[in-house]
């Protein structure tokens, strides 16, 4: 079954294969003469990525291209972004790829209006008041991945690469005007990308399904995103051409975006301060904390858990339940089961533990873990012992 569709939840969306040929029209609807698209190096040496950049210059537009992202963007690359973007008097910014460019995207259309530092807009307190909002960009979100979400989000995860740790630069209007969802873009990805995004997209709804914060709306979603994963995830990494489970992929991946801001939690605090620490994969990282995290937080997520697993018609309910699938789902996707699988062992075990209690993303979990809590759940994962 093929999907299209036009929604203006969170925010302008455009669903469909092929819909890629609508932006050089939807950039000109925005006012945008001479966009920047920004992506990552490998994107960039893509033919896809070439074509776009072909395509909206044919259409009369005069399109640049940034590429100067790392796996964890860093503060210096939204700099160098910012520095191409003004140099090149670009008016607007394509933020196209996986949850890294698009991070690093929207950060840079952030800074372009600013005579701060970036790191001044750390999403603490009411920091995004600083913001100039009239500077900013206009940006286009155009997912090539189906994990992050990033193009339904209102902030970025930037590297502090000085002090190695990652910050939430937050502003409203850090929401893309438009995305677009085209699962063609989607079906060249591999296996294991395809996985360990996915895996990404489901702890953003199961995070924020579990989080106690009062939100049934967003709980909704996340309930129904977790149903997608279960459904399609699998297809998506069995055949990268199956157009429906990419479609169903890439809306699932927004969908937890718009959730989580009932709160995340313990996976994303811990994966946070393991990507700054060791470059590591974020939604690998959150695929291999999952379990571990889960079991932290038993006594205050069954019974959200027991609803859960009766929507998702599982044979075996409640918290073993979706436990049992949680590691089957992992085994079939080629998950590691423990952190050691991926190289990272226990030697910054007591500064992850510190780290992750610092975290914004802690504040959502269902439990207020001390340092030395995360710190156990980090050492078990790195073990495997559940």
């Amino acid at each position: 079954m093929t999907y299209s569709a036009n929604w203006n939840y969170p925010t302008n969306v455009k669903v469909g294969a092929g819909r890629i040929k609508e932006l050089a029209g939807l950039c000109e609807s925005m006012g945008m003469q001479s966009p920047l698209l920004i992506t990552d190096p490998g994107l960039a040496a893509l033919p896809m990525v070439k074509a776009v950049v072909d395509n909206l210059n044919q259409s009369g537009l005069r399109c640049g291209l940034f590429s100067g992202i790392k796996a964890n963007p860093t503060g210096e690359n939204v700099d160098d972004g910012t520095a191409h973007y003004r140099e090149h008097k670009h008016d607007g910014v394509i933020a196209f790829g996986g949850g890294s460019a698009l991070d690093a995207a929207k950060a840079v259309a952030l800074m372009v209006g600013q005579d701060r530092p970036v790191w001044d807009f750390e999403d603490v307190g009411d920091n995004w008041l600083r913001v100039n909002a009239d500077g900013m960009a206009p940006v286009v979100a155009v997912p090539t991945t189906a994990g992050t979400g990033s193009e339904v989000g209102r902030a970025s995860v930037i590297t502090d690469a000085s002090n190695h740790i990652k910050k939430i630069i937050f502003h409203p209007d850090m929401l893309p005007a438009v995305v677009i969802l085209d699962p063609e873009l989607t079906v060249g990805l591999p296996g294991p990308i395809t996985a360990a995004t996915g895996m990404d997209a489901l702890s953003h709804n199961l995070e924020a399904l579990c989080s106690p914060f009062y939100h049934p709306m967003a709980e909704g979603i996340a309930v129904e995103g977790i149903r997608l994963v279960q459904e399609f995830l699998p297809r998506a990494v069995a055949d990268g051409s199956d157009i429906e489970a990419r479609t169903q992929m890439l809306v699932c991946s927004s969908m937890g975006a718009t959730a989580f801001q009932k709160g995340l939690g313990g996976m994303h605090a811990l994966a946070h301060p393991l990507g700054a620490l060791y470059d590591a994969h974020h939604g690998m990282l959150n695929a291999i904390l999952m379990p571990y995290v889960l079991k932290a937080n038993r006594n205050e997520i069954e019974q959200r858990l027991d609803r859960l697993t009766r929507y998702m018609g599982l044979a075996e309910t409640g918290f073993d339940g979706f436990m049992a699938w949680v590691l089957a789902l992992r085994e079939q996707l080629g998950i590691p089961h423990t952190l050691a699988g991926i190289g990272i062992d226990e030697t910054q075990a007591e500064t992850v533990g510190k780290m992750a209690v610092e975290d914004p993303s802690a504040g959502g979990n269902p439990i207020s873990f001390n340092a030395g809590q995360y710190q156990q759940v980090f050492v078990n994962a790195v073990k495997g012992d559940l």
